[in-house]
């Protein structure tokens, strides 16, 4: 049976910035085979907060060139149409999380994924399965 993951920027930053032992765990599901294993999703607004992140600390044009590495990714980007915008405006009324996260978790609800991530706010969501990423500190 494949499974189905959502990464959210918390786990996709991890991978970038090399934090461990987070960033071996989203680059064993990058690899899985994605016609067997795997299928790997991303909420357009996560990958958003991702290259901002990028960009306020590395500038403008590490920003882009980080996002022209994430499009090569096997991770599908979902689009924010108007049904993920209020899917995720049900997540952002009922818990105490970033808009941002708020996609990431209701991406992971509507395709019946667990969500990647180490975000401690994402760990009070009661109605998605979570695989809780780490980093040492």
């Amino acid at each position: 049976m494949m499974r189905r993951y959502v990464l959210d920027a918390w786990a996709l930053l991890a991978l970038l910035q090399g934090e461990e032992p987070a960033a071996t765990r989203v680059r064993q599901l990058l690899d899985a085979a994605p016609d067997t294993d795997a299928e790997r999703f991303i909420s357009i607004i996560n990958l958003g907060e991702v290259v901002y992140r990028v960009g306020k600390v590395k500038g403008e044009a590490e920003a882009w060139k980080t996002l022209e590495l994430l499009r090569r990714l096997p991770v599908t980007i979902l689009p924010s149409d108007e049904k993920a915008v209020f899917a995720a405006v049900r997540f952002k009324m009922q818990y105490a999380i970033s808009y941002a996260d708020a996609f990431a978790a209701a991406a992971a609800e509507g395709l019946a994924a667990i969500l990647v991530t180490g975000d401690p706010e994402l760990a009070q969501l009661s109605d998605i399965q979570i695989e809780r990423l780490e980093r040492t500190a």
